[in-house]
């Protein structure tokens, strides 16, 4: 089990070619790491995709700037560049180049691993220490289980998917292809299902659905995606988890929605695809959102959302109107003692009738 090194060098010109940039300066500058452009060194490479950090490009000791061109003009002379239309996408390509992603032995079986009998692992899924196969699993090619990760029976893991270190996988959940499930997620767990009794105490309603999950998802660290009471919760395909995210049973993510930390999806509700859900967004039970819609940090959803857009505050209302209403309460005082002077003059003008 290895994390590849970043490489030792690239020359500025091998750089450009891969993200298809313009060099202006020295294409024979070596380059053996990457940076911020604030605290990049001399041999490291960075970037610069808007004017707010302009200023740095006087300042930075980088040995070469991806930019745009519109912004290569306030680069100092000597400085190298390479130029190409979208930088932040192209710092990424080079980003890959150094760091490829986490990669086991292929094919490895720790010592310390449990695979029953009755589960099928392809000779090329790499199984780390202390990682526990239940009967019934189908671990497919490539899949790499680095430590500790616990799949209950049934459960299917698709071609080239990595669960990271401590992750448990309940009875059933289906994970697509291309998957990355970091440290400490929790897919597949009971659902919150209780009947309240006359007397007030709670009886567990059996929570016998499934997880199924498409491919190209990314669930965060320490997340949590609950199993259905029936039927399934469904995270389709290219959704993206932040971590500590909850996923309540029964819940339905659209294709290539994006939810950041600490939100919350309660039971049975259907994010449409493409959505992008803030930090600490707390959405309720059995609504819905349409397509392409977009919710701000801290806003909680208490009805379905039916047209795309963007919605925030607590209920969550189209964007312009919660401004308009948020600029409204911050006149309230003013207001407030306007209406006071008023009163005090319709007052004296009755009394001097």
């Amino acid at each position: 089990m290895n994390h590849p090194a970043a490489s030792p060098s690239y020359r500025v010109a091998e750089l450009a070619s891969l993200v298809g940039g313009v060099v202006i300066g020295n294409t024979d500058a070596p380059i053996t790491g990457i940076n911020r452009i604030d605290s990049a060194q001399s041999g490291e490479a960075t970037f610069l995709s808007t004017d707010k950090y302009s200023k740095f490009l006087a300042l930075t000791k980088a040995a070469c700037v991806i930019t745009t061109a519109e912004l290569a003009g306030s680069a100092p002379i000597g400085l190298t560049l390479i130029i190409v239309p979208d930088a932040y996408r192209a710092f990424v390509q080079v980003m890959q180049r150094f760091y490829p992603p986490f990669i086991m032995s292929r094919g490895m079986r720790h010592a310390t691993a449990v695979i029953e009998e009755g589960a099928q692992v392809d000779d090329s899924a790499s199984i780390g220490p202390g990682c526990v196969i239940n009967e019934g699993c189908i671990v497919g090619p490539n899949v790499q289980l680095v430590a500790n990760v616990v799949l209950y029976r049934n459960v299917s893991v698709d071609a080239d998917t990595i669960i990271h270190a401590n992750v448990s996988v309940g009875q059933g959940t289906h994970i697509g292809k291309r998957c990355i499930i970091h440290a400490g997620a929790v897919i597949g767990a009971d659902g919150f299902g209780f009947l309240e009794n006359s007397d007030g105490s709670f009886e567990k309603i059996p929570q016998v659905g499934i997880v199924i999950i498409g491919d190209d998802v990314e669930v965060g660290a320490n997340t949590t995606i609950d199993r259905a009471a029936v039927g399934a919760t469904i995270i389709s395909s290219g959704v993206k988890l932040d971590n500590l995210i909850h996923i309540a049973h029964g819940v339905s993510i659209g294709q290539d929605t994006a939810i950041a930390a600490q939100a919350g999806v309660s039971g049975s509700t259907a994010l449409g695809k493409r959505n992008r859900i803030a930090g600490q967004v707390g959405l309720i039970g059995h609504i819905q959102t349409a397509d392409d819609v977009i919710v701000e940090a801290q806003s909680g959803v208490s009805k379905s959302i039916t047209l795309p857009g963007h919605y925030f505050g607590s209920p969550a209302k189209e964007h312009r109107t919660a401004l308009r209403m948020e600029a409204a309460l911050r006149r309230l005082p003013d207001l407030l003692h306007e209406f006071r002077e008023l009163q005090k003059i319709v007052a004296e003008l009755t009394e001097s009738k």
